[in-house]
């Protein structure tokens, strides 16, 4: 069995938790040789790890990049407006590439890497992990296989989660679209690439409608601080005390981790960074301006018509139902079945899902998800892929447009846009 060599660019969740911890229990299809992380905590604790050398360990990925080749495949896990700078020079040097959603923060860089890719015949994946999860691939094959006749209607929630909201769009790295990206490309463009594989047509129209309504200084209670560790009256009532959430609960790696900024923090360390970081502030007074909730309207190739909500207000998950001409489907990622509904014998037919992995978030793994996908990453960069998952570069790069698109729409009011007119903008025919 070959041993592909890997270096990663970002150990934060991504690089380190997910991707890093997955390949370390695939010690026989992947080494990691080499990490570039900023943060001395991080890096030293994947140089630990996996025993690394002081010479492949670098703080900046610029640094890595300039080194002679010394892997096979990168994986890109800085923050998301830091990626097509990595991509460009890590195909340049000829390796693979696993890169985090979404690809880049604009159409055109996209679409640089795009061209890249095909340039350098460069095998390259997006980080689309719900395609990889038993939930979704049944979903697909029970759609491949036509039990509810050709597909007309999906309607599609991405239940972020109130929690996970004040966490990572209002408190932490995605809250602000100047910053970042817009939240739709954030965190749908799992959801609008995933619409598309199922769908198995390309977008050709887009419009949507969304604000942020709730996460803003208005609805602070009355005399709320700026932060939660200077003696909130509302701390026993309220849902985002952060106290509650980064220093109280010790069963939430995750949470904890990104708040004290380094693998297994102290209670102390947890503390000072409520006192001083970005994660103690009241969700109410923070420097956020993406949506807490918005609503794409879709319109596929064969007519086939598609809403996608996506929303804070909810305790967290993904459902879906999808209508045929010859019946209906109810899924619900926190399932371990999928209900088809058929008109022919008008039964419910329980589909299980073998092996079922719950849940979608990332402290979850995406249900499954993030493993399955460096399985397959695996498979596809040695050729011996035979799933139904991956696409190519240039598909995923056409279903990040439909965010981009979203956002054009929203901010526009709601106007229609066209698909193919706003491809032309930034893709060669």
């Amino acid at each position: 069995m070959k041993r592909i060599k890997v270096i990663i660019a970002g150990c934060g969740s991504r690089g380190s938790d997910a991707y890093g911890r997955i390949m370390q229990g695939m010690p026989e299809q992947y080494e990691v040789v080499g990490v570039a992380e900023p943060i001395d905590a991080r890096r030293n604790n994947m140089k630990e790890r996996f025993s690394l050398s002081d010479d492949v360990c670098f703080l900046d990925w610029k640094d890595m990049a300039a080194q002679p080749k010394f892997a096979d495949l990168v994986v890109i896990a800085t923050q998301d407006y830091m990626h097509r700078d990595p991509a460009l020079a890590f195909i340049e040097k000829g390796y693979d590439v696993l890169l985090e959603k979404p690809m880049a923060p604009t159409p055109k860089e996209c679409m640089e890497i795009v061209q890249a890719a095909k340039k350098h015949n460069t095998k390259i994946l997006v980080c689309h992990v719900l395609r990889y999860t038993k939930f979704f691939k049944t979903l697909k094959k029970i759609i491949n296989d036509g039990m509810i006749g050709d597909l007309q209607v999906i309607n599609h929630c991405e239940d972020v989660g109130h929690i996970h909201q004040s966490h990572s769009f209002v408190r932490g790295n995605w809250r602000n679209s100047k910053e970042t990206t817009p939240m739709i490309l954030a965190k749908c463009c799992h959801d609008t690439d995933l619409l598309q594989w199922l769908v198995g047509n390309p977008c050709k129209k887009v419009q949507s409608f969304g604000s942020l309504s709730h996460f803003n200084a208005k609805n602070a209670p009355e005399g709320a601080p700026d932060r939660c560790t200077d003696g909130c009256p509302h701390a026993d009532t309220c849902f985002y005390n952060a106290v509650k959430i980064y220093y109280d609960d010790k069963n939430n790696a995750w949470f904890r981790n990104v708040c004290g900024q380094k693998p297994n923090p102290t209670d102390d360390e947890i503390m000072e960074q409520l006192k001083t970081g970005p994660y103690g502030r009241c969700v109410y007074k923070c420097d956020n301006d993406v949506v807490d909730h918005q609503t794409l309207n879709m319109e596929f190739e064969n007519g086939e018509t598609v809403t996608l909500t996506m929303t804070a207000f909810t305790k967290g998950g993904r459902h879906t139902r999808i209508m045929g001409t010859k019946g209906e489907i109810e899924a619900h990622a926190k399932d371990d079945f999928i209900t088809v509904f058929t008109f022919a014998d008008k039964q419910y037919h329980q589909i299980k899902i073998d092996n079922y992995v719950g849940g979608n978030t990332i402290a979850s793994g995406h249900g499954g998800g993030d493993s399955g996908i460096m399985t397959a990453l695996y498979e596809y960069v040695t050729d011996t892929y035979e799933g139904f998952s991956i696409c190519d570069i240039e598909t995923s790069a056409r279903n990040h447009l439909i965010s981009f698109a979203a956002e054009e729409s929203r901010v526009n009011g709601g106007t229609v846009v066209d698909l193919d007119e706003y491809a032309k903008r930034f893709f060669e025919a």
